[in-house]
């Protein structure tokens, strides 16, 4: 019994005379990895300040798109720290190679094989709530000019549907399925476009039948000659788009085009 447990502290002991070298070594290269990082952080911060990326971004027009999607910090103090981090997964890597470490140096690898895809992810986004921004503006700025009362209303609506389309496309880059947003985004959009239909179509329905009944009132009416129709008697002036126009006596009397197919009419 004793001896095997000399035996089994024995290799314990073996073990952990064995690996002690590694561990050293792990401690000094997470010790040199934290400062270079760290140096490298502030020289790039200084630099960054220097260059007063903050003002190019904003002069630029970049800053409101940055904000738009959620980034609030300056990037003079963002893009150092992510280099501070990055830095840190690649001499972390290092370290796991030289420990044997294959599962977290794995793990790291597979990361920034998929960083490319957040940078472009990122780009998309910041690209679509600039141009977004940009269209919005023109689309609202020309319905103002058209006398559109919901112009502000219709530059976002532009706005955001591109933004939604640039969202969609970043969503794909971080291969992530869009297939369920899609669909949804269809049924919606095909419920607001019949929705929209049908309240139009009811909406003016009145307004297609004068339309149409004034089409067939040029054909068979001649200007200038007496005309009498629904009660009212005149001569015939005009058929707008939507009336007949009798000027008698009394002055001028309106008539919708549509008591023609209604009404008994006399000329």
């Amino acid at each position: 019994m004793k001896d095997k447990l000399v035996q089994a502290f024995g290799g314990l002991l073996d073990s952990i005379i064995a690996a002690a070298p590694k561990v050293v070594v792990g401690i000094l290269l997470a010790a040199a990895a934290l400062l270079v990082a760290k140096l490298i952080e502030r020289i790039l911060r200084k630099a960054l300040v220097r260059m007063r990326l903050d003002d190019l971004v904003a002069k630029a027009g970049i800053d409101q798109a940055i904000h738009r999607i959620g980034i609030r910090q300056e990037l003079t103090i963002l893009l150092p720290r992510l280099t501070y981090f990055l830095i840190l997964l690649v001499l972390a890597r290092t370290a796991g190679d030289a420990l044997g470490l294959d599962a977290i140096s794995g793990a790291i690898g597979a990361f920034f094989a998929y960083l490319p895809n957040i940078f472009a992810a990122l780009v998309l986004l910041i690209l679509g709530s600039t141009v977004g921004q940009f269209v919005g503006q023109m689309v609202s700025q020309s319905a103002e000019s058209s006398g559109i009362e919901f112009a502000p209303a219709l530059g976002k609506l532009v706005s955001g549907a591109i933004l939604f389309v640039c969202a969609m496309m970043a969503i794909a880059q971080l291969k992530i399925d869009t297939d369920i947003v899609r669909i949804v985004t269809g049924l919606v959009l095909g419920g607001a476009s019949l929705a929209f239909g049908l309240s139009f179509g009811l909406g003016t329905r009145d307004i297609i039948r004068n339309i149409t009944a004034g089409f067939y009132a040029r054909k068979v009416l001649t200007m200038g000659k007496p005309l009498e129709i629904a009660g009212q008697q005149g001569v015939l002036r005009a058929i707008t788009a939507t009336h007949i126009v009798l000027q008698s006596e009394s002055g001028e009397t309106t008539i919708s085009n549509s008591n023609i197919l209604d009404h008994v009419t006399k000329q």
